[in-house]
């Protein structure tokens, strides 16, 4: 009877302990706050650490463009407080679409930094969709793909300028580097720089095919030397050019970043890019969810171009003069391309008053007149 009355006890407790434990599970007070469900879980994740990477063409080490994207990389890392990906001396053509795919699998932006990677940077972009891919000087766009370049010409014509007032036989030799719109329009504003304060000035033209290749480039700029310019102009990354003008006690002009220190005695400046902020702005856009396609051409106002600082022997009113004409071109009172302007037979390609279009200055295959050499297809 004792064992009976025990269990009818311990069935009565257990049911008590139920009722209490649904009363408990029912009572609001009691719930668990929303913010506990899992649902949040399906959401995109937001870019903390963006995953970026860069494309060079050369090597930072080459004191010319490269070095001053590696720069531009440089500030992107010590905003965000990563360690981006680079890959140096990536050939244009295949072998570029293959070092993009391979970075496309594992970064959310990468800066294709040389103008022979923009079909390789278009065929993978289609493949990888939620990757950001931006194109240093290119012409091609998709929702996923953007441009950027700077005004190169602004720079190029106050280099122009300067030789301008420097040359003494009014003979310049300049080295470009590809026959490509972007060397081409920063030659013909060079000439224009020079021809505004010297009419008479002649511009000769020798290609390289390089972007840094010394032993080559030396020799293409001796080719003019012989010829008797006493200034000489260089487009490519290395300083072998402006050294052997030095050589021959003859001003030089290097590009893309300040060569002062290569030939101190003989150094005039040469048209500088400062990719850093508009790198910390693109990436910071993809962080933000704001970032869209588009064409990116900034100059002397936006602060992505600007000219080195002047060798220690240019005189002061060569400087004061090219300073002038700078603050000109930020204020928009002068424009490189207004006309009238020439081509080299003596045509009319702008008319007097007129100014050549965006689109028409970064598709440029025509020289102006005054220079020498000719343009290969």
């Amino acid at each position: 009877m004792k064992k009976l009355l025990g269990l009818f006890l311990l069935i009565m407790m257990f049911s008590i302990l139920a009722a209490c434990s649904q009363e408990s599970a029912s009572d609001p007070v009691k719930e668990e706050p929303a913010k506990a469900v899992d649902s949040e879980s399906t959401e995109p994740k937001k870019i903390v650490k963006p995953r970026v990477a860069f494309v060079y063409i050369g090597v930072p080490g080459d004191g010319g463009w490269t070095f001053e994207h590696d720069k531009g990389r440089e500030m992107v890392d010590e905003t965000f407080s990563i360690e981006s990906t680079t890959v140096e001396n990536v050939p244009e053509g295949p072998d570029a679409e293959r070092v993009i795919e391979e970075l496309a699998q594992n970064h959310d932006i990468i800066f294709t930094t040389s103008f022979g990677y923009m079909d390789p940077t278009v065929n993978v972009a289609k493949k990888y969709p939620d990757v950001v891919f931006m194109h240093a000087t290119g012409y091609k766009t998709a929702e996923n793909i953007g441009t950027y370049q700077g005004k190169g010409y602004e720079p190029g014509y106050l280099a122009g300028v300067a030789a301008g007032k420097l040359t003494k036989n009014n003979k310049i030799g300049y080295v470009g580097a590809f026959p490509i719109p972007e060397v081409i329009y920063t030659i013909n504003a060079f000439t224009l720089g020079a021809q505004s304060v010297n009419p008479n000035i002649e511009v000769s033209v020798v290609w390289s095919n390089t972007w840094f290749d010394p032993a080559t480039e030396r020799q293409a700029a001796i080719s003019l030397l012989d010829e008797g310019v006493d200034l000489l102009a260089n487009y490519q990354d290395s300083p072998a050019g402006i050294q052997a003008a030095a050589e021959r006690g003859v001003w030089g002009m290097g590009n893309d970043s300040d060569m002062g220190h290569y030939v101190p005695e003989t150094y005039v400046t040469n048209p500088v890019l400062n990719w850093g902020p508009y790198y910390v702005e693109v990436v910071q856009s993809v962080v933000d969810e704001t970032w869209k396609s588009g064409a990116a051409l900034n100059g002397l106002k936006e602060g992505m171009v600007d000219i080195a600082p002047f060798g220690k022997n240019v005189p002061q009113d060569v400087q004061d003069l090219v300073n002038a004409k700078k603050q000109e071109l930020i204020d928009g009172t002068l424009n490189v391309f207004t006309g009238p302007i020439k081509d080299q037979t003596g045509e009319i390609k702008v008319a007097d008053g007129e100014t050549v279009s965006v689109e028409d200055i970064l598709g440029m295959n025509w020289f102006v007149e005054g220079v020498k050499g000719t343009i290969p297809k």
